[in-house]
């Protein structure tokens, strides 16, 4: 494999850059909050150990990608971007359509989870419904982006395992998006059912935001 992977130091320094920067942004406090957080942590650690610590999933698959790739080294880096290579990316995969798509995702992603933040900290203190900003066009805007980012490092580094993981991941912040909906319903009473008919869950709805009388 060369010098393209066991470089565990880099594993260590890219996944701790991600989840600094998203912690920062989610500041977990309940039980909930640190389960959706290290859901998202465990996630990136095993992203960033195939990309630059041993890359389980290229070993296994390094026969069916020499077959079907001809002329491929599976072991360099830069055939760690398959979907590049199962398409026939032949430039750089670092400007492949793939990557190019992840990086709009991940900066989305990040921006999303940034701006939710401040929206969500600064109702929290006011002891009131998140309901501007993002919160204006979905109920949870923080697991939308924590999907977007895993999903764009899908589309950058897709490996066995992650590809498990984000099904599960997905289905675990739709439960906990449902918990956290019970817990407003009982505590906001009719403003939230007034919300929750007003937006998604997940998808933004195309039409207006929640209106201002909700708001209040």
């Amino acid at each position: 494999m060369g010098n393209s992977y066991g470089l565990w130091p880099l594993v260590v320094i890219n996944s701790l850059i991600f989840i600094v920067f998203a912690f920062s942004f989610t500041k977990p406090k309940t039980a909930r909050d640190w389960r959706s957080f290290g859901a998202f942590s465990a996630f990136i650690v095993a992203l960033f150990a195939e990309m630059y610590g041993f890359p389980l999933t290229i070993y296994l698959l390094s026969g069916w990608l020499t077959k079907w790739v001809p002329g491929l080294d599976p072991f360099t880096h830069n055939s760690g971007h398959l979907l590049e290579d199962l398409f026939g990316w032949g430039g750089d995969p670092h400007f492949g359509p793939f990557h190019l798509v992840s990086y709009v995702l991940i900066i989305y992603g990040f921006s999303l989870l940034a701006s939710a933040w401040k929206v969500l900290y600064a109702a929290q203190r006011a002891n009131r419904l998140a309901m501007t900003g993002p919160y204006a066009r979905i109920r949870h805007p923080q697991y939308v982006a924590f999907i977007l980012i895993m999903l764009g490092f899908l589309f950058q580094w897709p490996t066995l395992l992650t590809l498990i993981m984000f099904p599960v991941l997905v289905w675990m912040y739709t439960r906990l998006a449902k918990s956290e909906e019970k817990e407003a319903q009982k505590e906001f009473g009719e403003q939230w059912n007034a919300y929750a008919r007003q937006t998604h869950a997940f998808i933004p709805r195309l039409r207006s935001p929640v209106s201002k009388d909700i708001v209040g």
